[in-house]
């Protein structure tokens, strides 16, 4: 009776907010600090088009075709003389469930993420997402532009969030019930720094690949790529992938119990490259001496190369069909622009410069307030006031290794104890899954209501039902486990469906 009643009060309370709704079309009269509100127009069913370019011909992707009736408000935030942040915020015109899903990037962002904004509206949330202060996929906007470099660092999304909350309070007549943060990779490190620096704008975190130390990242990345190609014979061409991902295959896939292609707990994996060293020649099935050493390099990552110092975690056991992204002809441009805009200062900067002694450290000393690397583990004030930050991460991801993930993970139990795991935040790896998606793991669930769960109970989920899809259809499920578990097939049953697995106590890290 209890939740009936609560049931009703809340719905009670939102068609009170509707009755005090304002229509879309006056929220460009809202005046807001430093924010200048560019249009507020409602979007019929179905109708909205991306503004970005298309080749000439396509359709609109069906994501948009199927969009509810909402009110889309653009603005243009200028929280310091150099800033030039654009914002966008969607509101479903019915059925909004209450709550606020700000939205990540990807890469050095620069655009508005309209497909993430359509997900989430489509689902019924509020949504608002930013392109963090410039135009671009490029980090060009960074050089001689220190509050641009602020803006994207952290200041963008959390000026978004305050933003977009008074947008949606004036629309709706209410403010959020709950407020959740969702991105991957730069969307990932753009949720931790919410949690550290500005702990009371979100309610839940949901950080997928997270970019954090994300300029060490990047150097370490360059590391591993000079490394691997230090020589024309030590390069690893891309047809020479498929061989070592089916050796280590061989090696590790059937320890935890199946033999599907996926391996559980590359932790685990005690995989070798040296046993496809070529006996004769050389051919696409076998590595050459030097090409055994680079494929270490991947998996071991940078090292100092006098003092053989770990400096920054390599790739996982089951990454290699992507192994081109880091270790491929041409560094990781991601990369390269790093050092270009952020850590070398010079557009003409060339990766033959890279000085794998010294960066590391030039890196650390450009960065030194935390505002690109994002490494701080500090969740102190996010945690006390019941905040939640979930983290996931696919084991076979070429681009964010997971292994960075893991030890940001640990670092955060660490500062504040063994028991706010489960508690406040908890870690989920996805055993083949990519760079927050593809693979052949299970890379398919759904994270809003995995927090959703954990912000209503105060216990983070002990399993999340996974899914893999081929052609649109679902062909296997597994459950995500917390960190430290691993999912155990129990015997009997169909080795893909979910219902015939168990959490497992099993070391998942190494």
């Amino acid at each position: 009776m209890r939740r009936i009643a609560c049931g009703l009060i809340g719905l009670f309370a939102l068609n009170a907010a509707a009755a005090d709704a304002a229509p879309c079309e006056t929220l460009a009269k809202l005046a807001l600090p430093h924010t200048t509100i560019t249009a507020a127009e409602q979007v019929p069913a179905g109708a909205f088009a991306p503004p970005t370019p298309r080749p000439a011909g396509t359709a609109v992707p069906p994501i948009y075709a199927r969009l509810p009736e909402f009110c889309r408000v653009t603005a243009t935030l200028a929280p310091s003389s150099d800033s030039d942040i654009k914002i966008e915020v969607w509101m479903p015109v019915t059925g909004w469930n209450g709550t606020f899903q700000a939205v990540g990037n990807g890469g050095w962002a620069g655009t508005i993420p309209y497909a993430a904004l359509a997900s989430a509206v489509q689902a019924g949330y509020a949504t608002a997402g930013t392109d963090t202060g410039h135009v671009g996929g490029t980090a060009a906007f960074a050089l001689g532009h220190p509050e641009k470099v602020i803006d994207f660092g952290y200041r963008a999304v959390h000026e978004t969030t305050v933003q977009a909350k008074a947008v949606i309070d004036a629309f709706y007549g209410a403010t959020p019930k709950l407020s959740i943060w969702n991105g991957c990779s730069q969307g990932g490190r753009q949720a931790v720094t919410e949690a550290v620096r500005f702990p009371s704008d979100f309610d839940g975190i949901i950080a997928g690949a997270p970019a954090v130390n994300g300029l060490q990242m990047h150097v370490g990345r360059m590391a591993m790529n000079r490394s691997v190609n230090r020589t024309a014979d030590s390069a690893i061409p891309r047809d020479k992938y498929p061989a070592i991902h089916r050796a280590m295959l061989a090696a590790c896939d059937a320890r935890d119990g199946l033999t599907d292609g996926v391996v559980e707990n590359p932790a685990s994996c005690q995989f070798d490259p040296n046993v496809l060293q070529c006996q004769a020649g050389d051919d696409p099935g076998c590595l050459t001496p030097a090409q055994v050493e680079s494929a270490r390099v991947m998996y071991k990552g940078a090292t100092h190369p006098i003092t053989g110092t770990p400096q920054f975690p390599g790739l996982a056991p089951g990454s290699e069909l992507g192994w081109g992204v880091i270790g491929g002809a041409q560094p990781l441009g991601l990369a390269t622009e790093a050092f270009k805009y952020v850590i070398a200062k010079d557009s003409s900067w060339e990766p033959s410069r890279f000085n794998a002694v010294a960066d590391f450290d030039l890196a650390r000393n450009v960065d030194k307030d935390d505002v690109l690397n994002s490494g701080n583990p500090d969740m102190k004030a996010f945690f006390a006031r019941g905040g939640k930050l979930l983290l996931y991460h696919g084991w076979s991801d070429p681009q964010v290794t997971p292994l960075n993930t893991v030890d940001f993970f640990n670092k955060v139990l660490t500062l504040h104890g063994n028991d706010v795991a489960g508690k406040s935040v908890q870690l989920y790896m996805v055993p083949g899954m990519n760079h927050c998606q593809g693979g052949p793991g299970t890379d398919t669930f759904d994270k809003m209501g995995a927090i959703e769960q954990w912000l209503r109970t105060g216990t983070a989920p002990d399993r999340i039902p996974a899914s893999h899809l081929t052609n649109g259809t679902v062909d296997r499920t597994r459950p995500l486990c917390p960190f430290g578990q691993v999912a155990k097939w129990n015997g009997t049953g169909s080795s893909d469906d979910a219902a015939n697995f168990a959490c497992v106590v099993e070391r998942a890290g190494r």
